[in-house]
């Protein structure tokens, strides 16, 4: 089953982070060339701060720095994954050696490993790795038929028209529930179908051309394969029609939809969730949650408008296409083509051993996480991040009640959900448990059809069991963070703890800029625009008075319109409603980090290192962790569907809504970053 998204810091989807500039790292650890935490030589000081204090910081390291061809992006984030990764492989490469027991981690991960690496063995398996999968599809002859067939791939992790998943319900959120997203789209967004300019007719093309080459490489004639893309892109088309658009999907209120399965039956009268349900596996439920109701409306009205004949044919391409990566050397490289060539800029693929090792961090995640921890992350780091997140706790409530736009009703409930926050730092206190899941070494599409066979059958066994709040939603592994508003919990995986956002030998200034930042952005989303419909229970409920709410809205807005001014590749604009949350947690993050810092004997004191005051070197390190490039086209991709900013804005944004900044840099009128007091946005 798919996972409900979180509020995360960044949207690198990799299962590491790096360094920048300096020697590889783990967890904790101090880069051996302690001068590089802030380089001078990255930064181009022929920009003055004021103009544009992300190319000031970061100037020459962009003009000088080329993205690596495997890469759809380069920078802070791109560059610690790119080491952590380093890292992991090492480690798989040692676990492959051993002769573990079976069932343990280190068996199971090596297995896997070993199938995934075997080449030989995955080409000549080809399409009969999943024969029995693509028999099932051409038997169908009724939407009934049809219908089972999608429940069924959906239980082995192939989910296409009904995608689901078992999590908190976020009005009752120590019960789990059945909750069912839109989808069914093979591009990334609703915007892909909708955009009339150039590049996205452009993208249309390119899709139908991947959807035959596809069908083509399945079996088919060439143009029978092309006629069915046709007719398959005129269903995902339907579909888009009463799907939304990302900004659309993040209002909570909007997206909370219950459902008996009986009522739920009459809005969809081809699908009846009742027997859905029990073929699912799923008993005891007579309820669900709906994201997108309109979506499974439309979809039940397809399912007997639409020829089956297109059905099959939409069906087989699905399966074919997600299951491309472990279908042999053919396979693989037409999707790469598309998806990462053509729509994220990519030009050539990652190392055989990285696309195999993020295979088996969204397989079985937590089995190489907990090889990871054992292997590199040093404990004292633990120590170290407790403590700042108490920092930050301490001086985001000190904000809190200092706020001089909210009342004294509103800031009890907000203290109180500040303090409620449970927070994970690391890797999780209790380890999932694997037992059950079948993985050998000499089939890598049948381990992947396992492992997503038994990660449905674990997420149903959650139901009509309490919530389980230990439960981490990323790999230890994973150079990322985020807040949970069911949980109300804050998440720190291991591997984020490295420079550049945090390091022993650092002086306060460069890990509270870095590291501080991020668990200020994280503490933020509890009061975002999103996190902050949600009480200190977790449940989404109201707990503002209306007066509190109205000036919350206004000063949101503020940030929202500051955003949509702001432009990439000249002439794209920042969607400032997609945006809104990250926008609003950087805001958060780099106010409460520096309230923090000037707690600190650092942050009280005037002493210059290597030339920048305490204020100057906070601020410096700010802007090194948001260091990046994307690829046209990448940028363009993360514009649509990326709820964070560009990484220029979200370093120059914030500050232009801070006054300290304006005085650590003798920010004036006339500077191109300056903004009157009256229209800087103050939130928390």
């Amino acid at each position: 089953m798919i996972n409900k998204n979180m509020l995360c810091i960044a949207a690198v989807a990799t299962a590491a982070v790096a360094g920048c500039g300096v020697a590889t790292n783990h967890p904790g650890e101090t880069p051996k060339d302690s001068t590089a935490y802030l380089d001078r030589a990255n930064m181009d000081t022929t920009v003055k701060p004021g103009d544009n204090f992300f190319l000031y910081a970061n100037g020459a390291w962009l003009k000088k720095t080329p993205i690596p061809g495997d890469k759809t992006g380069w920078g802070s984030f791109y560059e610690l994954a790119d080491n952590t990764n380093k890292s992991v492989h090492t480690l798989l490469e040692d676990v492959a050696r051993e002769n573990a027991a079976t069932g343990t981690p280190q068996y199971n991960v090596a297995s896997f490993y070993k199938s995934g690496m075997d080449t030989v063995a995955i080409d000549k398996a080809g399409t009969n790795a999943i024969k029995s999968e693509l028999d099932a599809i051409k038997a169908i002859t009724t939407p009934q038929q049809l219908l089972d067939v999608v429940i069924e791939n959906g239980k082995k992790g192939l989910q296409t028209i009904l995608p689901n998943y078992v999590g908190p319900d976020d009005r009752h959120v120590t019960q789990n529930i059945v909750q069912f997203s839109q989808g069914g789209l093979g591009l990334p967004s609703k915007d892909y179908y909708t955009d009339k300019d150039s590049s996205a007719e452009k993208n249309r093309e390119a899709y139908k051309a991947y959807v035959a080459k596809i069908l083509t490489l399945g079996g088919e004639d060439t143009a029978n394969a092309h006629k069915n893309a046709l007719a398959i892109f005129d269903l995902e088309n339907k579909m888009a029609a009463a799907s939304l658009y990302p900004k659309e999907m993040r209002d909570p209120q909007k997206m909370y939809n219950k459902f008996s399965l009986e009522a739920f039956s009459k809005q969809t009268p081809n699908i009846n969730w009742k027997e859905v349900f029990a073929k699912m596996g799923i008993t005891g439920q007579d309820s669900m949650l709906v994201s997108v109701p309109q979506y499974y409306k439309a979809v039940s009205g397809l399912l007997t408008s639409v020829p089956v004949e297109v059905w099959k044919e939409y069906l087989t391409y699905n399966t074919l296409s997600d299951m491309a990566p472990y279908l042999g050397k053919d396979f693989e490289e037409a999707r790469f083509e598309f998806y990462s060539k053509t729509l994220t800029g990519q030009k050539i693929q990652k190392p055989r051993w990285e696309r195999v090792m993020q295979v088996i961090n969204g397989a079985i995640g937590q089995q190489l996480g907990k090889l990871y921890v054992d292997k590199y992350f040093k404990p004292e780091a633990k120590a170290k991040m407790v403590e700042l997140v108490q920092n930050l706790q301490d001086a985001f409530s000190n904000r809190i009640k200092n706020l001089d736009w909210m009342s004294a009703a509103t800031k009890e409930k907000a203290q109180a959900k500040l303090s409620a926050f449970m927070k994970k730092i690391a890797y999780p206190d209790k380890w999932k448990d694997y037992t059950g899941l079948t993985l050998t070494s000499d089939n890598y599409a049948q381990n992947v059809l396992n492992a997503g066979a038994f990660n449905y059958k674990y997420d149903l066994n959650k139901l009509g069991k309490p919530v389980d709040r230990t439960e981490w939603g990323m790999t230890p592994n994973t150079v990322n963070a985020y807040y949970n508003p069911a949980f109300n919990e804050i998440v720190f995986p291991a591997a984020i703890l490295q420079f550049p956002f945090f390091a022993f030998g650092a002086d306060d200034a460069v890990n509270y800029g870095g590291i501080g930042a991020v668990i200020g952005h994280e503490m933020t989303h509890g009061f975002d625009d999103q996190g902050s419909q949600y009480a200190a229970d977790g449940n989404l409920k109201n707990w503002w008075t209306p007066e509190d709410e109205k000036k919350f809205k206004a000063k949101t807005k503020m940030v929202e319109d500051q955003f949509n001014k702001y432009t990439i590749l000249d002439s794209v604009h920042v969607n400032g409603s997609l945006t809104l949350g990250e926008n609003i947690a950087d805001l958060g993050g780099l106010t409460i980090a520096y309230d923090a810092f000037k707690k600190t004997k650092e942050g009280q004191s005037h002493e210059l290192i290597d030339g920048f005051t305490p204020d100057q070197r906070f601020f410096m390190s700010w802007a090194q962790v948001w260091r990046g490039k994307r690829t046209p086209e990448r940028a363009k991709q993360l514009i649509k569907i990326d709820p964070h900013s560009p990484d220029e804005w979200r370093a120059n944004g914030p500050l232009t809504n801070f006054e300290p900044w304006y005085k650590a840099f003798n920010v004036q009128p006339g500077d191109k970053m300056y903004k009157p007091e009256n229209e800087r946005a103050k939130i928390w």
